[in-house]
């Protein structure tokens, strides 16, 4: 059979609608079936003329001795294995036709019937009916994360016992930074790619003998300032980057949170776990945040994509 993209669909006339088949729309799919039955000498070769509508004509033909208009339904009897004949095009006959050779007399005789332009409006249809989905980078899918964790909080209050902490295996801490290693750490699970090798959890971190990795700012932007473990400092952040706070200017960075957007100059919203309006950096909850570049030393660090 020669090869496609895949079955675009049934095609159903619109008298099918009596036996409660909804019929056809237009489409490549026709003009290709149209196309592949006129090089077999079962439809008048028109290319020009052909339209993309599957109508009950074309479907059932003019009697399947009609050798030029002959249709789908009269190519089903002469193939003898398409049952039942109904001038409906399954898959099964789709792939007899994806099979099918240029009869012997015929202009291209030998050819496979379903020629390079047919192939192409089959695969045009089938890409319009089933659309490729959109990829998502990890770091889109670990912002889509903390969207959905906003309102979560420590409970009981001021106690810092969370189900990020449970799951890190450092419960009782603060736990901003383990907020953004959980989001990688199931974005990465989201998008299909496993475990995230760049963001790493505590397990990881055991293994290597760094017991609180990714539990504590500096060693985020330490990382990403000395270009280790996939962290890169950026100028330029994009949703789902992480973004570092230095309150004090001091050098030492207190706080972390996701990138969601700019909002106008200096001003930018981020999703932030262990925060509050009252207590920037161990405030409990999972809040969204607007801060401002020019109020704290602000770091971006880009988590390589694994």
């Amino acid at each position: 059979m020669v090869k496609v993209d895949g079955f675009p669909g049934p095609l159903y006339p619109p008298d099918a609608a009596e036996k409660g088949k909804t019929p056809s729309k237009d489409s490549d799919f026709v003009v290709a079936v149209k196309r592949t039955l006129g090089r077999i000498g079962a439809w008048p070769w028109d290319p020009d003329g052909w339209d993309d509508t599957y109508s009950n004509r074309f479907a059932h033909g003019d009697g399947w001795d009609d050798e030029t208009h002959a249709g789908v339904e009269g190519v089903q009897k002469w193939a003898g294995t398409i049952s039942p004949i109904t001038g409906w095009t399954g898959e099964g006959f789709f792939n007899f036709l994806r099979s099918v050779v240029v009869p012997q007399g015929r202009t291209h005789a030998g050819e496979m019937a379903m020629d390079s332009v047919a192939i192409n409006l089959v695969n045009a249809a089938y890409e319009k009916a089933y659309p490729p989905k959109a990829t998502q980078t990890v770091r889109e899918a670990a912002l889509s994360r903390a969207v959905t964790q906003i309102g979560q909080h420590e409970s009981p209050p001021e106690s810092n016992l969370t189900q990020y902490g449970n799951w890190y295996g450092e419960n009782g801490v603060p736990w901003c930074a383990i907020f953004a290693s959980w989001c990688y750490e199931y974005a990465t699970k989201d998008v299909g790619k496993g475990d995230n090798p760049h963001f790493r959890t505590l397990t990881d971190a055991v293994n290597q003998g760094k017991t609180d990795y990714y539990d504590y700012v500096p060693y985020i932007v330490s990382d990403a300032r000395n270009g280790r473990n996939g962290l890169v400092v950026t100028s330029s952040p994009i949703p789902g980057d992480l973004v570092c706070y230095d309150w004090n200017y001091n050098g030492e960075y207190d706080h972390v949170g996701l990138f969601e957007k700019w909002m106008s100059g200096s001003q930018f919203q981020a999703i932030e776990g262990n925060t509050s309006t009252s207590n920037n950096s161990n405030g409990g909850q999972v809040m969204r945040r607007q801060r401002d570049t020019n109020s704290q030393a602000t770091t971006f660090v880009r988590v390589s994509e694994p």
